[in-house]
């Protein structure tokens, strides 16, 4: 029994006597409620830059507040380019401010109380707490330093932006004007152009000797081809293509693509491109030729209906008895004081334009008279067109059909002469040098080329009209017209389209011509008509002499007698009986025949080019008194230029009888 109460005290001594050494242990080492009291003040009350933060988890107790101070954060303007830079100061001042307040709280207690195992506890959850608040002070202030930068960097932005929004406000109209004008630069016809140019790849592929060894690429090319030329047809503009170009354009695309990776040897495609250069230059040439020839046959040739009304006229003439053959008012056809027309023409209905359009443009002029010194002056005054005189010249095959058709269709009141030029017989080979070369056997072959060796190349020197002499009577107007001092010469291929009677008025100061100069262009000068390698023109002419025009001439005939102009003409022509001279016609031998004798018209009494040039000037046709079809393309032939037809066929009266029966059409 005393065994086991021994025992029991043993074990009493042996748990008890830890517990109460412990005790007083920790009553030793833990601080009073004061101490604590302040500790638990100053860690939950320090203030970081002059923000108290308090630890929500610590009571709140007023008291004094441990304030420490801290470096105060400057941000430049350039804090977008270093920022990584001053958030890593931040972060190292924080952490010093961290170890100052670390120490500051700690220097209050007891050195030996660290040795305390509760304490070390305690510093430790203390110095946990710091640092949190001091981290998350750090990433309040990084925030701060971040907005401020994105503050900076918005606003920069928005400077940016206004400054390229109005930068674009600046430039779109540019754009949208450059845009427009590459509308407006768009050639009409770039798609078609387009479509031809892959017509030529596509037929350059094919004769390639690559693409022959493949049989389904040829068959799809050949396709393309065809789709394509129906496509273009006759278009010359954009906008008569069908819609379905686009698709044909794109297919064709495609195929010359899969061409191009079959075919990359890109010397057998110049070769082959520059053989197609050649061979086309070649037909350009061969049609160049062709072309001039049929123009210059269509000229010389006769419509079927032009034949067909002197035929019908001549027939209807001849069933007229004598006395319904003769024109009215003959008396006047040798009155000086009236106004005369001289027209040669053997072209019935040209010669009826020329009528009716002047005509049709007379005003009421006085009549003209003649005092003692021979020059007009006006007096009485008449009605218009009686005044005027038309003396009209043919040869023997439409004598008939010319006074056939003016019986039938007098122009008004003017009066009318028709002649034939057989009647003139004084006109012989004795007297005229010029229609004794053109019965030469020589002059025949040399237009017609019955000798090759002897002929001249050039196609209008074969033109029937330069064996006319009806083409050379204008060099025998004082012969032709003995009592008349005045006349002014029109060509059958001119309209007439104002009053023409101011020019029997005009002064010509002596000179025998009065004419419209063509020196404008180059090709109407004197070395264009005249050899100059011969001695005779050379020394008598000068090279760069303006030309003048035949078509529209007032001729002053008192003054061409007392000159002795058809002397000098004369004498031309027998020293240019080798055509050495000049070739053909009759303008070179008037610009030698009315050398210095010419006087130069204002240029809109007469516009030249309507039978070659579609290029005229329509302001100077608008005004121009005469307008004239010089060339090859004659209003009354197939080959007109069609703009100019109209001035033409307005004067002609498609509703007469002879012109439906030879059927005769606008």
């Amino acid at each position: 029994m005393k065994t086991r109460n021994l025992v029991v005290g043993m074990l009493c001594a042996t748990v008890l006597a830890p517990i109460l050494i412990f005790t007083s242990t920790f009553k030793d080492s833990y601080p009073s409620s004061s101490e604590s009291g302040e500790f638990l003040e100053d860690l939950t009350a320090f203030t970081v830059g002059g923000d108290a933060r308090h630890l929500n988890l610590l009571p709140q107790e007023s008291s004094t507040t441990l304030s420490l101070k801290q470096p105060i954060l400057v941000i430049s303007d350039k804090i977008a380019q270093h920022s990584a830079h001053s958030q890593s100061q931040s972060q190292g001042s924080w952490e010093h401010k961290s170890a100052r307040v670390l120490s500051a709280t700690t220097n209050g207690l007891d050195q030996s109380k660290t040795d305390n195992p509760i304490r070390q506890v305690t510093d430790l959850t203390k110095t946990q707490i710091n640092k949190h608040a001091d981290q998350e002070q750090i990433k309040a202030s990084d925030n701060h330093i971040s907005a401020h930068h994105s503050q900076i960097l918005d606003t920069k932005h928005q400077q940016e932006s206004s400054l390229t929004y109005g930068v674009l406000e600046k430039k779109e109209p540019t754009k949208i004007n450059n845009e427009k004008q590459t509308e407006q630069t768009t050639p009409p016809d770039f798609r078609v152009r387009q479509l031809k140019d892959q017509l030529i790849k596509a037929k350059v592929y094919l004769s390639l000797p690559a693409m022959r060894n493949n049989a389904n690429f040829v068959r799809e090319l050949r396709l393309r081809i065809k789709e394509v030329q129906r496509a273009l047809g006759d278009a010359t503009k954009d906008s008569d293509l069908p819609r379905i170009a686009n698709d044909r354009l794109k297919a064709m695309e495609q195929s010359l693509a899969k061409g191009k990776q079959i075919q990359d040897d890109c010397a057998a495609v110049v070769k082959k491109l520059r053989a197609m250069l050649h061979s086309t230059e070649e037909q350009l040439r061969v049609h160049k030729k062709q072309t001039l020839f049929l123009t210059q046959l269509t000229a010389k040739t006769l419509p079927k209906g032009l034949h067909c009304l002197p035929l019908r006229l001549t027939t209807e003439y001849y069933t007229l008895n004598s006395s319904q053959r003769h024109f009215p008012n003959q008396e006047k056809l040798e009155d000086p004081r009236l106004f005369h027309y001289a027209l040669f023409s053997d072209n019935v209905l040209a010669a009826a334009v020329v009528v009716n359009s002047t005509v049709t443009h007379a005003k009421r002029r006085p009549l003209l008279s003649v005092d003692m010194s021979n020059s007009p002056c006006c007096i009485e005054p008449l009605q218009h067109p009686s005044n005027h005189v038309f003396h009209i010249v043919t040869d023997r095959l439409n004598y008939a059909a010319m006074r056939m058709w003016f019986l039938a269709n007098p122009p008004g009141r003017a009066t009318v002469q028709v002649q034939n030029i057989e009647e003139f017989t004084w006109l012989n080979s004795s007297y005229s040098p010029v229609l004794k070369q053109l019965n030469s056997q020589s002059m025949i072959d040399y237009y017609f080329r019955a000798h090759r060796a002897n002929s001249d190349s050039n196609l209008k020197f074969r033109n029937p009209k330069y064996l006319s002499i009806l083409n050379h009577l204008r060099f025998y107007l004082p012969e032709v017209f003995p009592r008349l001092n005045k006349v002014l010469f029109l060509d059958d291929d001119v309209v007439v389209q104002k009053d023409l009677s101011g020019l029997w008025s005009i002064d010509l100061k002596g000179k025998v011509n009065g004419a419209v100069e063509t020196c404008g262009e180059t090709f109407h000068r004197f070395d264009r008509y005249l050899n100059f390698s011969n001695p005779l023109i050379s020394k008598n002419f000068d090279p760069r002499a303006c030309g003048w025009a035949y078509g529209m001439n007032i001729f002053d005939l008192d003054e061409w007698r007392r000159q002795n102009i058809t002397d000098v003409y004369h004498t031309w022509q027998k020293m240019n009986h080798d055509r050495q001279l000049w070739k053909l016609g009759t303008l070179p031998p008037g610009l030698i025949t009315f050398w210095k004798r010419t006087y130069p018209l204002d240029r809109f009494w007469h516009v030249l080019g309507l039978g070659y040039n579609p290029s005229v000037n329509q302001r100077d046709i608008e005004r121009a008194a005469v307008i004239h079809y010089n060339g090859n393309m004659k209003p009354w032939l197939e080959i007109n230029i069609p703009k100019y037809r109209n001035y033409w066929t307005k004067h002609v009266d498609y509703d007469q009888l002879y012109l439906r029966e030879c059927n005769i059409n606008p």
